[in-house]
């Protein structure tokens, strides 16, 4: 989020930035994320408003052919470098590694990590937060239950590097990282019965197809939502419809899911989890023992040599909403539903074409991320609210019909169709009813 804001900034304006990073480098999390990642969205989504993150292509074999390419980590570190190195030749923009920001009463204070230096930062800077909802990951972040003794427990990454196979793998953890590592596993031949999948709460999906950037698909999938919405009798009976119109997914059809973070999920990938039938649904996993794992309910054996995977790190952060913009701080937030690339290039935008913070607000408000299906509604609702907002805007409608980050942008020249015709129809007639409804249910 960081980079998309400086991109989209120092692309209206000649103002210098100074990036503080406690990394070593630019690329966040990446840099330390799972070998075997991908972007669980096209890569078109991801990245900064400047420069498309991969070439845009179709995938033309595998199981996902047709579908837009996802980028590795590998990739996506390699982009984030290649983006720096373009703004640090402008001569606007320098980057601060192995550091921090040190908020005081009277200002502030960059400190490297790693000499201890210390440079003050004058009062005329505007100071913005990148960090407000930084993921945490399992290679960073211990795991949030016991570890007795004689329990064999790794983060996800260590998976990679196995020198030696267990009789059992136990999976912790309900969100993307626990289904990347399933899969992972499926693929290197690991038999389903060896994998106990402690899964604290059933997810709902987005069907990785219907998000693409492809106007009609997206705006489709959009319309979708809101026809439904509009009549549905719960939160749970809409899930339900929109499973049924290809929309959302979940792994077991006899449970109904009650989280709802909805990554996507591809069929090829929903079939091979449904071969997982060895799942423990027993909540928060507490404490693990050698052949033990432990509880509120009750314990569950499991092999004493059970190889135990730590995907349970909060990936998305649920901290308040607060304004964009405050005198002290600029704070990154998503903007529209989800899309957190896309928000902070908009906010790096409107902060270089606005001069009043309170316009400011009014044009570019935060959404937070969904977590259970109350707070997914109230993201669509708020994201949707703002798209709105900041749409009625001409010039920011222009840029963001320009920007391949948007995904609901349908791009100058498009050639349209009737199939994007009837998304836009459904759109006008249903989405103030829908949000009437996503409103109350949520």
């Amino acid at each position: 989020m960081g980079m998309a804001f400086v991109d989209a900034l120092t692309a209206q304006t000649d103002a210098r930035v100074v990036l503080v990073d406690r990394r070593h480098g630019v690329g966040g999390h990446w840099l330390e994320a799972y070998p075997f990642v991908r972007l669980h969205q096209a890569s078109a989504f991801y990245g900064v408003a400047s420069t498309l993150l991969g070439g845009g292509q179709v995938q033309r074999s595998g199981h996902e052919e047709g579908l837009q390419e996802r980028a590795s980590q590998a990739e996506i570190c390699a982009y984030y470098a290649t983006v720096l190195d373009r703004l640090v030749a402008s001569g606007r923009v320098e980057l601060v590694p192995n550091a921090g920001y040190v908020r005081r009463s009277d200002g502030g204070s960059i400190v490297s990590r790693v000499s201890g230096e210390r440079f003050d930062v004058p009062d005329r800077c505007r100071v913005v937060d990148a960090r407000y909802l930084a993921p945490s990951i399992p290679a960073e972040k211990p795991p949030p239950f016991d570890v007795g003794r004689g329990a064999h427990v790794v983060p996800v990454n260590e998976l990679a590097r196995l020198e030696e196979a267990p009789s059992e793998y136990v999976v912790v953890g309900s969100g993307k990282t626990a289904t990347d590592a399933c899969i992972w596993l499926l693929s290197r031949g690991v038999d389903p019965d060896r994998v106990c999948w402690v899964r604290p709460r059933d997810p709902w999906m987005l069907n990785r197809a219907v998000v693409q950037p492809d106007p009609a698909v997206f705006l489709g999938m959009g319309a979708d939502i809101m026809e439904l919405a509009a009549t549905a009798e719960s939160l749970d009976d809409l899930f339900v419809r929109l499973e049924e119109v290809g929309v959302m997914l979940r792994i077991d059809r006899g449970v109904i899911p009650t989280m709802a973070k909805t990554p996507t999920l591809a069929g090829w990938e929903l079939e091979q989890l449904r071969t997982m039938e060895n799942v423990v649904r027993q909540g928060h996993l507490l404490a693990v023992g050698r052949g033990r794992l432990h509880f509120a309910a009750g314990t569950v054996a499991v092999a004493d040599d059970a190889l135990v995977v730590h995907c349970a790190a909060d990936g998305l952060k649920y901290p308040p909403l607060v304004p964009v913009w405050r005198p002290e701080v600029i704070t990154l937030q998503p903007v529209r539903n989800g899309f957190p690339c896309f928000g902070a290039a908009l906010i790096g935008y409107v902060e270089a074409t606005r001069g009043d913070d309170a316009e400011k607000n009014r044009v570019c408000a935060p959404s937070p991320y969904g977590d259970s299906l109350a707070g997914w509604a109230s993201s669509v609702v708020l994201g949707t609210r703002n798209a709105m907002a900041f749409t009625a805007e001409p010039d920011i409608k222009e840029w963001a019909n320009g920007v391949a980050l948007n995904p609901a942008r349908v791009p100058p020249g498009h050639p349209g169709s009737a199939q994007l015709d009837d998304a836009r129809e459904r759109l006008g007639r249903y989405t103030r009813p829908g949000l009437e409804r996503l409103a109350a249910l949520g």
